[in-house]
């Protein structure tokens, strides 16, 4: 199902409400605040989230060049959260465009679940509260 204005506000709102608890639950530090971005170990992150019916993660490419890795949070229907951890060079090469019409067209690179299970590295699972 495509996404529209509306559920790209929800997914935005899901991330940034997702991505603090994944971060804690991993021992990353959250960067600032209105922000994805972390440290973790030292390296910089971005926590990407999606609910149980997305099947792939966005990151900017204009944030992309600053970060270490991806660290993407696929929600499973218990309600726990899958962690991939992909580099930001194999995310790169992985991307595409968005197909978005609005404000992200030509500014955000998707990756598939697909491709983070494959490439990516296995981080665990965690459960967080909501």
């Amino acid at each position: 199902m495509p996404q529209d204005q509306q559920t790209g506000a929800e997914g935005n709102s899901f991330g940034r409400d997702v991505a603090p608890k994944i971060a804690r639950a991993i021992g990353a530090t959250m960067v600032r605040k209105g922000s994805n971005e972390a440290t973790l170990n030292g390296k910089r992150i971005v926590i990407k989230c999606a609910n149980v019916t997305t099947v792939s993660v966005g990151v900017s490419y204009k944030m992309l060049p600053t970060l270490d890795s991806v660290i993407a949070a696929f929600r499973r229907t218990d309600g726990e959260f899958d962690l991939f951890s992909l580099s930001a060079t194999s995310y790169a090469q992985h991307m595409t465009n968005t197909r978005s019409k609005g404000p992200s067209k030509n500014k955000v690179g998707i990756v598939t679940k697909k491709v983070l299970e494959a490439e990516g590295k296995p981080v665990g699972a965690v459960r967080i509260q909501q």
